[in-house]
């Protein structure tokens, strides 16, 4: 059999390679012409090298190639290793010549191009093989792998790129149409890029050493190949900025970084980026010398360095240090070298060096992302994140780029300056900017399958983010095909099932649900006509049944949203299943549905009943596929295939036709005879048979060379000759003895993957694992009930061997609707089609067949497989998260034009009541509910008996008691004492012996519960001890007695913490109450027309198979092409015309009222209302509080906490500047400590004349340090248990005074112990460095004196010099420091009397406020009620405001009826009087007859009732309306009888006055209904009046009473005493010059105040001026408007006149223009003449027909006629002989006579035999009323007809 790769060769024949091995049929075939290669160096072999993280490895013109560019286009050679599976992959070199030998290399030309033809995969197709190479056509692709990584690319504003499997997809975003690219390996494609310039973009491959293909945009051709850059697959291609060089990362296993001068096809560097997985590699866009990679746990920044030995690639792993090691998805290149990057938490890490530099975080510790950070960029110098979380977050750039650590964390807090949530449940996985230079518009790739289109500007006009593209997220678990039109479903763990119309192209509806579904079936036509019904599984063993429909047929409501083309709805819901549900199946007459699932169980429902339950049976395994028997078998039965090797065979479960079955405990069937095939692997035995057929040909090839070799070498025999031959043999036996194949078993049995019946009892199954590579045939064993499944194995009978799919086995099998091809999806995304015999179900001939590889070769394992229902497309769904539409081969063209049509809407679907849904994952399984039930029920009954048993006892109880008080009552002589009533004294002591130990078991139980208190008490300890924020810290100057204490602060109190609620809701004044709501409620409705389409049912044939058109078709298409052109024709101007409506309804709507006024105005009124005019006091006696001055308790709780933050702060802000102050003393004193130290030395070496007092040094008192006071050792512990047990008698207060002194004993200690005092730490050790230095005194003494020289005289002199200065340097250094520090806490002191006189000050509002606020609470309880029953109150007028309202509409319309009516009255008149005419004799007659009064009864509709009834009911009313008549006509002068008309009256006019008095008195009496009906309402409105009055006059009364109780309340807080302290310079009331004793009718008033108000008035009078101008402005503007209006109305009137004009000379007259626009042909008539044109065809055809029909009976009736001819002679000569018989017979009758007179018997017989007949004739009639009844129960299915008994055994006579 010849391979894909060898089917096409080149044109030469001497550049092809020749392989005597197979290969996969999915390594596809390219046509390619050898490639010269030229090395320059000889290199070591790259296999060899170890790579660590920190080496380079640099190929310097490896595999430099020349090519031939003078003739003809080359195109790259691709080199596969045979065996794929091995472990390493090695690279086959290129042929080599002369010309790879030279030196100079030649360059590739610049318009040099590959042929695209010669490079991309084809299909495979087995040799010699009538199958076409294009069986399969790609129409479209719906599904979009959302989770690759840089799957999203834009090449230009309407054109996206991205992968789907083994094609590359360009999606046009206008259109939405599809164009592709096919990979050129056929192994699928790794990752694209796109060139700076986007005039190129590269396709990275997948494959044995994969090439990197780039393509030329928009030509699309292939411009360079780059070949050899990694093993398998490439992770991810990056350009530089300038768009010359191209790096490339490679995945497992060699992940090899690679830098190309791509122009040039040649690699510039390589080496191994990193031993784990590298996500990302990319150039810094400012320094292209320098490149980062990113993967799994690292990050590497990289440097192209130009060493001594050349080029070469340096790397620096990233070092994380203290920060946990993570993942890294995004990263960004800064322009200084620092790199900016995300990690899996959520926060970004500024790299420099190698090593983190600073964390970046959100305050308050929170994260950056909730998350991983997918991206990060810089995009016009601003930071842009996208994470995980939906977020995308826009940062600062110069704040990240000098972000630094401020404290030992590493952490810095940064805030973001804008953010988008793009929308709920979206996972950002990368984002592109779109060329659009004008808008900052984004396409973002969302991991939950969406394409988002982003607007990213964030202005006011910033556009809400936009979907373009929805998919499914993730592998696609199940596939479903309608059986009636064009309509796919598919459904995955993303919780949703989408419907599409594939043929279209669309997707038309989706679902979402709480779980994911995992399997789907398409409910069949014998269940719903319509195909309208689909059934869906959900992991949480979930079923659901939904109804697809178009919502465009339902009744239009006002106000309802815009349709869809189509939706779903729940129709049933069930959950038969406790994990996921996996397959579902419908048997062959549509009456069971079996789901199966992983728990192991197989459910049944009845269909019929509402899929009512009918039971389940348990599997030894996991479900995996459900198949039942098709109507070929005599039985129905159900093929169950297990995951773990089971297949069962179910027969038709049993159903219980009870309707109530509560009863059974269980839905369990257990008596079912259920064949069981347990597989056992047999692929060990067929490979040995197949080694032994293989050897057993071997040996009769040697045996013939043998028989050869003998022949020539008999005549040669000699003895060595002869021993030489023998070794010959026995070597060549040696070698025939090798051990055959072992036969192997494995130990885990193989996943069964599907399969599908053969025939009864029969199947056939694909496996996984070691057993892939075949198709086994299997038989069911006879059904045994005592064997054991699981010990049992079964062989297959028959197999199949299947080409290269040895480690690529088919997940799932389809045939066509014919049989007549097997679609196969393999576990590597590829599709394979084999072609059969006609229902050729044993596959007999599985030689041909046709390869395809489509989905993605690592993850697209094909889940879904199906074709449609005319077997035109087929439709693959992967795991690859693809779904893939193509056509199959056909010799008809498909129509352009094909739609799917949506199964209309049940009648009445809007109005059923939808099931509940199952959304709790945890809820009951049918099975476990009906368990729960018999559980309860049984718990139940065990509790009522232990409540008999409680009742029991009691009794005893009481009996026993009584018992005790007759025994009190008896004497006490005879009384019994208690321990008589003891049965066994033992009793009691076991009792007491058992409480006792109860009392030990609950204080052990109680021991947690003790020590958990304890815990507690020690918890509030230190909770009110740590409450504190900072203690009282004294201090102290250091010459001088000043000192400066800090604040005692606590936590902040409660009402700084939390907020009330504020105010109870107010009632709005009534100016707020008319802007809101009006004058009155307004209630709007939409109008929304329906745009009516003619349906094209007519159009496309269903369910027929395509055949050519024959000349009547052809006719009737056109006639029916010509009507739907009409139609639409008609349809478009009616919507131009609505449109043009709708335009001048918004137009008019826009116009404003006659009393519209300006918002702008009638706010500036009302706040001039509300701040302008005269003020009052608050003292006033007549002072109204405004609504927005009242003032309540939370408010008041509100500033009192405002006041507690501010005073804190301050607070703190002063501890803060004690605490650095102290740090200060503590700095001076362990300086001044160095110093003393110094000041010793040098004064060691002068005369004690000479030296000056030392200063003392200062020292640090406890109070300075009171954090102290809580630090111990273990002396002061030691020492405190010895004065506690000296003490132990003594009070407390002398406890307490010897702990005070032993904590400052011991924090004296403490001070000078082991920890060390942090005044001395330091500064001990650099005395003792700087005594060091000083001069040995002991050391001169050893030695004898003698005495100095000049020289060590004027030395010692110059030293003791230096040494005075010295000391009185740092003497004064001393003083120096210590007058500082002392004027540094004066300074403080100072500004801390300050904030102490705000503090005072502060502490005098916070008692006013408080003071106010409970003054306000004990107003607030009344208040609310007030407000209140104002709200109340206001909220009732309104309603009753609205019902007057209504009510005078509803009086309006009335109105407007009773003039309708009358006009109708008055229309009635004249109407008849234009009947009459003028000189009517009967005019007066008729006349009356009209306007008689007839008195009658209301007409009375009963529903159902019989004509005869309805005929007396109008009896009756004749008879009462002629007896009401007569008794009118009793009453007037003349009596008359209009029942009868007048001689020589026209009978007509009679008739006619008739008809008009019945539809006067109509009028009539519907004009005195509506006037019963206003006077109804008249009366209902001055009742409602009356109401609104007495309810206006409540709500004043009770906003009067809540404005006086403000007005109280405010004179109560006018009460209140508020002390404000002032200066002398501040008071400027004086009398005389002196201020007076009585302040209290002063005023106090800020300059502040004062000042604004001085200034409004010079405002006020601006605005004034403004005020006027802009008022003759407007006057002006109105008087212009006036004038353009009259015009603009002239010109109206002239134009209309104009148009009339037009329409008489055109027309004749005036005609409707909109009516004349949307004239079309008349629907009906047009059908019916369709209808006549095909009924003349078929006529025309059927007359053919029979005109055929009449000739050859003609025929036929000339070759009767001339044999009745010759029958007519033989009866000739028979009646001559009858008459002789006849003449011979009378003789003998006159003989003998009439001997008998009764009947003949041959009437007797004939008698029975019709006696008969009527009989069958009555069985056959009850026969087939049966079948009609069975008809209509199974849905209109046509079954055999049914024949009786009698009929089969009926006599042939008959």
């Amino acid at each position: 059999m010849k391979e894909p790769d060898d089917q096409d060769t080149d044109a030469g024949g001497s550049g092809r390679s020749k392989s005597g091995g197979r290969q996969s049929p999915g390594s596809s075939h390219s046509v390619t012409t050898p490639i010269i290669k030229e090395d320059d160096k000889v290199l070591e072999d790259i296999t060899d090298e170890t790579f660590t993280e920190e080496e380079e490895s640099y190929l310097e013109d490896d595999g430099s190639y020349e090519e031939h560019l003078e003739g003809s286009s080359s195109s790259s050679q691709d080199d596969y290793v045979e065996n794929i599976g091995e472990s390493e992959y090695m690279k086959t070199p290129g042929p080599a010549t002369e010309e790879a030998e030279e030196e100079v290399k030649k360059k590739i030309s610049r318009s040099f191009f590959y042929d695209y033809m010669e490079l991309v995969s084809m299909p495979f197709v087995t040799p010699e093989s009538n199958i076409p190479l294009d069986l399969l056509t790609l129409v479209h692709s719906f599904g979009y792998d959302c989770r690759k990584r840089a799957n999203l690319q834009v090449l230009d504003d309407n054109t996206a790129m991205y992968i789907a499997g083994n094609l590359l997809i360009f999606l046009n975003l206008k259109t939405k149409e599809q164009s592709y690219l096919r990979s050129s390996s056929g192994r699928g494609i790794g990752v694209i890029g796109v060139h700076p310039d986007k005039t190129y973009f590269t396709v990275a491959e997948k494959g044995v050493s994969p090439n990197i293909i780039i393509y030329e945009y928009p030509s699309l051709r292939p411009y360079r190949i780059l070949r050899d850059g990694t093993d398998l697959a490439y992770a991810y291609v990056d350009f530089n900025n300038s768009g010359t060089l191209l790096a490339s990362v490679g995945g497992s296993p060699d992940h090899t970084l690679t830098i190309w001068n791509w122009k040039e096809e040649q690699p510039i560097l390589r080496t191994k980026a990193f031993p784990h997985e590298v996500f990302k590699v990319t150039f810094n866009p400012d320094n292209e010398e320098q490149l980062t990679t990113s993967g799994v746990g690292h990050i590497k920044f990289w440097e192209m360095a130009l060493t001594f030995t050349g080029l070469k690639l340096q790397g620096l792993l990233g070092r994380f240090g203290k920060t946990a090691t993570t993942d890294i998805e995004g990263y960004m290149e800064l322009p200084d070298g620092k790199v900016l990057s995300g990690s899996e938490w959520g926060n970004m890490l500024v790299w420099e060096a190698g090593y983190i530099k600073v964390e970046l975080c959100r305050t308050t510790s929170k994260t950056c992302h909730q998350g991983p950070i997918n991206q990060i960029m810089l995009d016009e110098g601003e930071v842009i994140t996208i994470g995980s979380d939906g977020y995308i977050r826009i940062w600062d750039f110069e704040t990240i780029d000098t972000a630094d650590t401020v404290d030992e964390t590493g952490f810095l807090e940064i805030e973001p300056i804008n953010e988008l949530q793009v929308d709920k449940n979206v996972k950002l996985f990368s984002m592109i900017k779109m060329n659009d230079s004008a808008n900052n518009f984004w396409l973002a790739q969302d991991a939950s399958g969406a394409i988002w289109k982003l607007d990213l500007s964030f202005s006011n006009i910033t556009q809400d983010p936009e979907c373009l593209f929805s998919f499914h997220s993730g592998a696609i678990e199940a596939l479903a095909v309608s059986p009636l039109t064009y309509l796919m479903a598919t459904t995955a763990l993303d919780c949703s099932i989408r419907i599409y119309d594939f043929a279209s192209k669309t997707s038309l509806a989706r679902v979402k649900f709480k779980q994911g579904g995992t399997a789907l079936a398409w409910v069949p036509r014998l269940v719903n006509y319509t195909g309208a019904q689909i059934v869906a599984g959900f992991e949480d063993g979930v079923v659901r049944i939904l109804e697809l429909y178009d919502p465009k047929g339902l009744t239009i409501f006002a106000g309802r949203k815009k349709f869809l083309d189509a939706d779903l709805q729940l129709k049933h819901v069930m959950k038969p299943h406790t994990t996921h549900v996996t397959a579902l199946a419908y048997d062959r007459d549509g009456e069971i549905l079996a789901t199966g699932s992983k728990d192991k169980t197989v459910f049944f429902f009845d269909v019929e009943k509402d899929y009512k339950p009918i039971g389940y049976i348990t599997t030894p395994g996991p479900v995996c596929q459900l198949m039942w028997s098709t109507i070929f078998h005599p039985e129905s039965t159900l093929l169950i295939i297990c995951e773990n090797g089971y297949v069962l065979e179910a027969p038709y479960p049993p159903i219980n036709e009870e309707v109530e079955d509560h009863h059974v405990v269980s839905y369990e069937i257990k008596d079912m005879c259920i064949k069981c095939f347990h597989f056992s692997s047999v692929k060990s035995k067929i490979l040995r048979l197949i080694e032994i057929e293989k050897r057993k040909k071997q040996k009769e090839l040697k045996e013939k060379e043998k028989e050869e070799r003998r022949k020539q070498r008999a005549a040669l025999m000699e003895e060595d000759g002869g021993k030489e031959f023998q070794e010959e043999e026995e070597e060549e036996e040696e070698e025939e003895e090798e051990p055959l194949p072992e036969i192997f078993i494995p130990s885990t049995p193989c996943h069964i993957l599907c399969g599908f019946y053969s025939g009864p009892g029969r199947f056939w199954v694909s496996l996984g694992g070691y057993d892939s590579g075949f198709l086994y045939h299997c038989e069911f064993p006879p059904y045994d009930e005592s064997s054991d499944i699981t010990e049992k194995r079964d062989e297959p009978f028959d197999f199949r061997f299947l080409e290269n799919t040895e480690d690529n086995s088919i997940q799932t099998i389809t045939f066509s609707v014919n049989k007549d091809m097997m679609f196969c999806g393999m576990q590597d995304g590829a599709i394979r089609v084999y072609i059969l015999s006609e229902s050729d179900l044993s596959l007999r001939n599985m030689d041909n067949y046709w390869h395809f590889n489509m989905h993605d070769n690592t993850y697209g394992c094909i889940k879904g497989l199906s074709t449609s229902f005319d077997d035109r497309f087929l439709l693959t769904a992967g795991a690859d998260s693809n779904i893939f539409v193509f056509s199959i081969f056909s010799e008809f063209e498909l129509r352009e034009s094909m739609k799917a049509k949506v199964p209309s809407p049940r009648f009445g679907i809007e109005t059923e009541t939808i099931p509940e849904d199952i959304e709790d994952p945890k809820a009951y399984s049918i099975e476990n509910a009906r368990r729960k039930r018999e559980h309860d029920k049984l718990m139940k009954e065990v509790e009522e008996m232990k409540a008999g048993k409680r009742e029991q006892l009691r009794a005893l109880r009481n009996q026993f008691q009584k018992l005790l008080e007759m025994n009190e009552e008896l004497p006490k002589h005879m009384q019994f004492k208690r321990t008589d009533f003891d049965l066994d004294s033992k009793i009691h002591a076991e009792m007491n012996r058992k409480t006792v130990y109860k009392i030990q078991q609950v204080e052990k139980e109680l021991a947690w519960e003790k020590e958990k208190h304890e815990l507690g008490l020690m918890k509030l300890e230190n909770r009110f001890r740590d409450s504190l924020v900072s203690d009282t810290i004294v201090v102290r100057a250091i010459q001088s007695d000043h000192k400066i204490s800090s604040y005692r602060l606590v936590r902040s109190s409660k009402y700084s913490r939390s907020k009330r609620a504020s105010q109870s809701e107010r009632r709005a004044s009534r100016l707020e109450r008319f802007d809101k709501d009006g004058p009155g409620r307004k209630d709007s409705q939409k109008d929304t027309g329906r745009i009516v389409s003619l349906p094209e049912e007519s159009i496309l044939g269903k369910g027929k198979q395509f055949r050519p058109k024959t000349l009547s078709q052809i006719m009737v298409e056109n006639q029916i092409e010509r009507t739907r052109k009409l139609i639409l024709k008609a349809e478009r101007a009616q919507f131009k015309i609505r449109q043009r409506k709708k335009e001048w309804e918004e137009l008019y709507k826009s116009k404003p009222a006659d009393d519209y006024e300006d918002p702008k105005d009638i706010q500036a009124i009302k706040e001039a209302q509300v701040y302008m005019g005269d003020f009052n006091l608050k003292t006033a006696p007549d002072y109204k509080i405004p609504e927005h001055m009242r003032i309540n308790a939370a408010k008041k709780e509100e500033e009192l906490g405002h006041l507690d933050s501010m005073t804190h702060a301050k607070k703190m802000h002063m501890n803060l500047c004690i605490l650095s102050l102290r740090d200060l003393k503590v700095a001076v004193i362990e300086e001044i400590q160095c110093l003393v130290q110094e000041l010793k030395n040098i004064q060691s070496t002068l005369h004690v004349s000479k030296c000056i007092p030392i200063p003392q040094i200062p020292q640090i008192y406890p109070e300075e340090v009171p954090e102290k006071r809580f630090q111990y050792d273990e002396e002061t512990l030691l020492a405190f248990k010895q004065r506690q047990m000296k003490n132990e008698d003594e009070k407390s207060p002398q406890v307490e005074a010897a702990g005070s002194t032993a904590s400052g004993r011991g924090f004296l200690r403490l001070s000078a112990g082991r920890e060390g005092d942090i005044t001395t730490r330091d500064s001990l050790s650099r005395a003792s460095r700087a005594s060091s230095f000083g001069p040995d005194v002991p050391k001169l003494m050893e030695f004898e004196k003698v005495d100095p020289t000049d020289m060590e005289l004027e030395i010692m002199k110059r030293d003791e010099v230096k040494h005075v200065y010295m000391q009185q340097y740092l003497t004064n250094r001393i003083k120096e420091l210590i007058v500082t520090f002392d004027a540094e806490l004066r300074l403080l002191r100072h500004q801390k009397l300050k904030l102490d006189i705000q503090m005072k000050v502060s502490d005098l509002n916070h008692i006013t406020l408080f003071q106010e606020m409970l003054l306000l609470k004990n107003f607030e309880k009344q208040e609310n009620i007030l407000q209140e029953r104002v709200n109340s109150l206001g909220k009732e007028e309104q309603d009753m405001q609205w019902k007057i309202n209504e009510t005078l509409k509803e009086m309006e319309e009335k109105k407007n009826e009773i003039t309708k009516l009358q006009d109708q009255e008055k229309a009635l008149y004249a109407g008849f009087q234009a009947a009459v005419g003028d000189n009517n004799k009967f005019e007066n007659f008729l006349m009356k007859v009209l306007k008689k009064k007839v008195k009658r009864v209301k007409k009375k509709e009963v529903e159902g009732a019989a004509d005869e009834d309805e005929d007396s009911d109008e009896s009756s009313e004749e008879e009462s309306s002629l007896e009401s008549d007569e008794d009118e006509s009793g009453s007037e002068e003349e009596v008359f009888d209009d029942s009868i008309c007048p001689t020589n009256c026209d009978v007509g006019l009679f008739e006619l006055a008739l008809q008009l008095r019945e539809k006067r008195l109509d009028i009539e009496e519907a004009l005195v209904e509506e006037k019963k009906f206003i006077d109804n309402l008249k009366k209902e409105y001055d009742t409602l009046s009356k109401k609104v009055k007495v309810v206006a006059t409540n709500l004043n009364a009770a906003e009067e009473a809540l404005e006086a109780y403000q007005r109280e309340k405010q004179q109560q807080l006018n009460e209140l005493l508020v002390v404000i302290p002032l200066k002398l310079h501040q008071i400027e009331y004086v009398v005389f010059g002196e201020i007076p004793s009585d302040l209290s009718g002063t005023l106090v008033f800020s300059n502040y105040s004062l000042k604004c108000l001085q200034e409004r008035i010079v405002q006020l009078y601006e605005e004034n001026y403004k005020q006027l101008k802009v008022n003759r402005e407007f006057r002006e503007r109105r008087k212009q408007l006036i004038r353009e209006k009259r015009e603009m109305a002239k010109s109206i009137n002239k134009m209309e006149e104009t148009v009339r004009q037009l329409m008489i000379s055109k027309f004749g007259r005036v005609i409707n223009l909109e009516a004349l626009q949307t004239l079309s042909v008349n629907t009906t008539l047009e059908e019916l003449r369709i209808k006549k044109l095909r009924k003349e065809l078929m006529n025309a055809k059927e007359m053919k027909m029979w005109e055929e029909k009449i000739a050859q009976m003609r025929w036929e009736l000339m070759m009767k006629t001339k044999e009745h001819t010759k029958k007519l002679h033989q009866m000739n000569d028979l009646c001559i002989e009858k008459k002789k018989l006849d003449s011979r017979l009378n003789t003998l009758q006159n003989q003998q006579g009439n001997a008998f007179q009764r009947p003949r018997k041959a009437d007797i017989v004939a008698r029975e035999k019709v006696t008969e007949l009527i009989q069958l004739q009555a069985e056959r009639i009850v026969a087939l009323k049966e079948e009609i009844a069975l008809l209509r129960r199974k849905g209109g299915l046509i079954l055999p007809p049914i024949q009786s008994h009698q009929e089969q055994m009926k006599p042939r006579g008959l």
